[in-house]
């Protein structure tokens, strides 16, 4: 597997296929995320990190800076590093305006937090498991505040996240995480 990843060492979905340039969703970014796990473009735990290689334990997050008239927040983690031309959706989640954070593991399937489908037709949180050899992979965790609730079951793919939250970003803010095997 690592001469595979040294192969593909220069191919990868790049930042600007990030959901955080998509079309409609601008917005300030006011919104600051922090996690006592790691810093700002810092290495994610091995705890964090997908089975078999870590626990697949999704990080503690906590942010600040939500307006007050925000109805709803969306989290989106995706991996710009991978070699595909489009990131791997990490999670996809759903919060009240009012959470001010979640705990770590609250972005499991079955959970309030863990109700995305992500890529790999998978719900939750499914931590990094980047190919060995292929560098550090960038895992973005992307918070938007709305000023409504995204309609729609439970189980919402990510390109229907992203379409109902067109148009009502109020704000956003990001937080990114390396892992590399």
């Amino acid at each position: 597997m690592a001469r595979l990843g040294h192969l593909l060492r220069n191919r990868r979905a790049g930042e600007d296929s990030l959901t955080w340039h998509a079309d409609g969703l601008d917005a300030p970014e006011t919104v600051s995320i922090t996690s006592p796990d790691f810093a700002d473009g810092e290495p994610m735990p091995q705890t964090t990190a997908g089975r078999p290689v870590g626990d697949n334990v999704s990080p503690a997050l906590a942010w600040s800076g939500v307006p007050a008239e925000a109805r709803q927040l969306v989290l989106i983690v995706e991996d710009r590093d991978v070699p595909f031309s489009r990131p791997i959706v990490h999670a996809v989640a759903r919060l009240d305006a009012e959470e001010a954070g979640v705990n770590p593991g609250d972005l499991v399937a079955g959970s309030a937090h863990g109700d995305g489908i992500i890529s790999f037709r998978q719900r939750g949180y499914h931590g990094p498991r980047p190919i060995p050899g292929h560098g550090p992979h960038h895992y973005v965790f992307q918070l938007y505040a709305l000023d409504r609730p995204i309609p729609g079951d439970a189980t919402l793919r990510p390109a229907t996240v992203v379409d109902a939250m067109r148009g009502h970003v109020l704000a956003r803010g990001r937080l990114t995480g390396t892992y590399e095997r």
